[in-house]
């Protein structure tokens, strides 16, 4: 089976992060999510709290897997051999830290790769933090998360 590794902190999970899944989807046969956990970023919700919005987010295909790890990502990779992460590029300026990224995590495995996807046009601008802010704020979210995360951020935030 051909699989990758979509990593990333989910904090939360958004239609922008969505889209780079179905699009992994058509190039991979199965796809984990690999909720980073990074304890020195204070995240909204917790690892259990994202763990489930991704779940629910992608719960209509079957072949993606969920987990989270608070280890190094190429461990990870060799632990489940599989040998190529995915990563999201929304612009230019994404580029010097993903690029920074894949080549500190192909020295740590010489056999790791990166592959890039370019996201829809509608989601270039799209941050979990611009998302977290606006709902913060009491602005509507809807068309930049899945219902139940636009759900679970209203409660967060009361508003």
């Amino acid at each position: 089976m051909n699989r990758a590794i979509y990593p990333g902190s989910f904090d939360p999970i958004t239609l922008g992060h969505l889209n780079i899944i179905e699009r992994a989807l058509d190039v991979y046969d199965g796809l984990v999510i690999l909720l980073a956990v990074n304890p020195g970023k204070k995240s909204l919700f917790t690892v259990e709290e994202n763990l489930e919005m991704v779940h629910e987010a992608t719960a209509k295909w079957p072949q993606v897997e969920i987990d989270s790890t608070t280890g190094l990502l190429v461990d990870y990779a060799r632990e489940h051999g599989i040998r190529q992460a995915v990563r999201g590029l929304r612009a230019v300026t994404d580029f010097d830290a993903e690029f920074s990224m894949a080549l500190t995590n192909r020295s740590m495995w010489e056999d790791f790769d990166t592959v890039y996807l370019m996201t829809s046009a509608e989601y270039m601008f799209l941050r979990s933090s611009t998302v977290k802010q606006i709902a913060e704020h009491g602005g509507d979210v809807s068309r930049f998360v899945p219902p139940t995360v636009e759900a679970r951020l209203r409660a967060r935030f009361g508003k």
